[in-house]
């Protein structure tokens, strides 16, 4: 009898023990999901991808919770974003169609605003170790005469400056950077689309090299993919503006009249920028108005360039322009302005050109994308995460007024000096022309005030307003010395209308409240959601 009973309790006790066995496989989290057909005897982890970037083969998958963020794109804006976000402790899946070092001839000179922003966001060693050079100020040339604007770097440390470098070198520091955090995944792929379910977007669908489609999926995704973007459509109303196109050029072994400065060479009709982007090499970017380009493979770019713009070349290094010019290595690209028209999307934000784009003469684009990055790290910073899509897309609402009177003083200076170095057949803009030029050399606050503008280290709307309506006093002042006749009276005042043509139709683009009055915007006041 006591045998049956040991003999029932073994029995009922296996029988027992293999049915939980099989309920904790069928009940346990499915963790392994099966590829497509084509590729079954391979698995993926929850929602993560095989890492596809050559610069972060080891890292480990998001947690199971994946991602917080999603950055679409790896530029300047998209690396520096997923350094500043992964440093916070957020777990982050970059996308970007292009891992390989990126070859572009502009987007090489950092202004030192844009310095002070890489410190802030503890970046600034990704300009060391690839050649960069400090720019210490600009040197302008018109009929024959140099000015000399230095910026107003007396009251930083030594190291603080502008830098400029090869474009790519830099943007594959801030990659790799990036991707040393253990929590930031970088991922080579074509996003197509964002995905949305009731009005919320939750992620992006891309696509990788193999072919193979895919789907990401975070709280917030934030698009960075450049002044091409395929996605900003959703995101923002795009009034996008093409002024001109620049001709790009690298003279080798050129030494420049004034070292440590950007050269700027008021030419007819618009100017030239040369600059040193290594130990060896000077960049020469052509601005050419409009987006008709003379051909460069019938040969029609190489005469322009030497009948042209050449004469126009100061004499220091015209033979090394003329040389680099016969070498036919030029390269072509439109300059693009649309001013920040966002349209607030749950779920998802829009950073860097894809967003904000300003004509690239004054080298601001780059202080512009990384102020933004610092204005939302430190407003998203105290938020546990991102999962209340509408309280965050209200909250920051607040980020389109915070940016505004940095980010628009940039773009409002750039698109205006552009129209003011450019050839004009108008006699007043001429005198406007060589006013400013000679403003800029006046030296003490009219100078260092003008400088800081330009170099983003004090980038106020209001200084902005004093500076360019002082210079255009001083062309008006100028030109009624000794006596203010009716015709000198007559082109003072198309002068002064000129200057108001010129800058505020730009300011009111940008948005006078906002950039001017912040602090009316109710926006501005949105507090934290609350979890």
């Amino acid at each position: 009898m006591v045998l049956m009973i040991d003999q029932f309790i073994v029995g009922t006790f296996f029988v027992t023990s293999l049915i939980g066995l099989l309920l904790l496989l069928i009940l346990r989290p499915n963790k392994m999901r099966k590829l497509p057909k084509n590729n079954r005897k391979y698995y993926k982890i929850d929602n993560d991808v095989v890492m596809a970037s050559p610069n972060n083969r080891h890292s480990s998958p998001e947690s199971v919770a994946g991602p917080d963020v999603i950055i679409v794109g790896a530029g300047v804006a998209g690396a520096a974003l997923a350094h500043t976000l992964g440093t916070d402790g957020r777990r982050v899946h970059v996308i970007e169609r292009d891992m390989t070092q990126p070859d572009r001839i502009v987007g090489e000179l950092l202004q030192p605003g844009g310095y002070l922003k890489l410190v802030e966001l503890g970046l600034e060693d990704c300009v060391e170790g690839i050649d960069a050079q400090p720019v210490v100020g600009y040197a302008l040339f018109k009929n024959g005469k140099i000015t000399k604007s230095p910026y107003p770097l007396g009251k930083f440390q030594a190291n603080v400056a502008g830098r400029s470098f090869h474009n790519g070198r830099f943007i594959q520091r801030m990659r790799e950077k990036a991707a040393s955090l253990p929590n930031v995944r970088m991922e080579e792929g074509t996003v197509t689309s964002l995905f949305e379910e009731n009005g919320i977007v939750k992620g992006v669908h891309y696509k990788t090299k193999d072919g193979q489609e895919h789907k990401s999926c975070a709280p917030l995704t934030i698009v960075c993919d450049g002044g091409f973007s395929n996605l900003r459509r959703s995101l923002c109303n795009p009034k996008v503006e093409i002024p001109s196109c620049f001709v790009g050029m690298v003279l080798e072994n050129c030494q420049l009249p004034v070292p440590n400065h950007g050269h700027v060479v008021l030419a007819d009709p618009s100017p030239i920028l040369f600059y040193p982007i290594s130990s060896t090499e000077v960049r020469c970017l052509v601005d050419v108005p409009g987006q008709k380009l003379p051909s460069v493979a019938n040969g029609e770019m190489t005469k322009y360039l030497k009948t042209k713009v050449a004469p126009q070349v100061p004499i220091e290094f015209r033979d090394a322009f003329i040389s680099t010019v016969g070498k036919g290595n030029i390269r072509t690209m439109t300059n693009k302005s649309m001013p920040a028209v966002p349209k607030p999307t749950p779920g998802a934000l829009l950073l860097g050109d894809a967003f904000n784009m300003r004509h690239p003469l004054t080298g601001g684009g780059m202080t512009v994308a990384l102020s933004d990055i610092v204005v939302l790290r430190n407003l998203i910073k105290p938020l546990h995460d991102f999962h209340d899509a509408a309280s965050l897309n209200k909250y920051l609402e607040s980020f389109y007024i915070l940016r505004k009177p940095v980010a628009s003083t940039i773009n409002t200076l750039a698109n205006s000096v552009y129209q003011v170095f450019s050839a004009s057949s108008d006699e007043a803009r001429e005198i406007m022309r060589q006013a400013s030029v000679d403003y800029l050399g006046l030296g003490g606050i009219y100078t260092s005030g003008a400088m800081a503008l330009l170099s983003g280290l004090n980038p106020r709307p209001s200084s902005l307003i004093f500076h360019f309506l002082a210079m255009a006093v001083f062309g008006v002042g100028r030109l009624l010395l000794p006596f203010p006749s009716p015709k000198r009276l007559w082109i003072g005042a198309k002068l002064i209308w000129g200057a108001s043509e010129i800058l505020f139709p730009i300011i009111k683009a940008e948005g006078v409240r906002q950039m001017f009055f912040p602090a009316t915007v109710p926006a501005l006041y949105r507090a934290p959601p609350v979890y």
